[in-house]
């Protein structure tokens, strides 16, 4: 229960409706957000590090960074993991248990008791 409908013993960020309540009403997409670009990133910095040891390897000269991410070699290699795509899918999945997004059709308003009922019964 956030904004108005706070109660006395809810946590004192709840109470003011403002950018922190925003932020958890999208915890979601802030979370997976930062899983995808954070393991765009590791990717990008591995993948750089693997080509360079080869370019090394070969008497060739490296790349630096933002070089090996506009080449066609980081895009190869970032479209073809499957791994990448397990991870999203399955983090995902984890995640929508415990962090929904406000006003979603989906699950029971944020805030409500756990003992509600999710959707119609019937």
């Amino acid at each position: 229960m956030v904004g108005r409908h706070a109660r006395e013993d809810s946590p004192r960020w709840s109470k003011y409706g403002d950018w922190r309540t925003t932020v958890y009403s999208n915890s979601l997409i802030v979370v997976m957000a930062l899983v995808f670009f954070g393991s765009w990133f590791a990717q990008s910095v591995t993948g750089m590090t693997a080509y360079n040891q080869e370019q090394q390897d070969h008497g060739d000269p490296g790349l630096s960074w933002l070089s090996y991410i506009g080449s066609s070699q980081f895009w190869e290699s970032t479209f073809q993991n499957w791994q990448s795509e397990f991870l999203a899918v399955g983090s995902f999945a984890i995640l929508a248990v415990y962090l929904r997004q406000r006003g979603s059709p989906e699950s029971k308003p944020v805030g409500a008791p756990t003992e509600d009922a999710t959707g119609e019964e019937g």
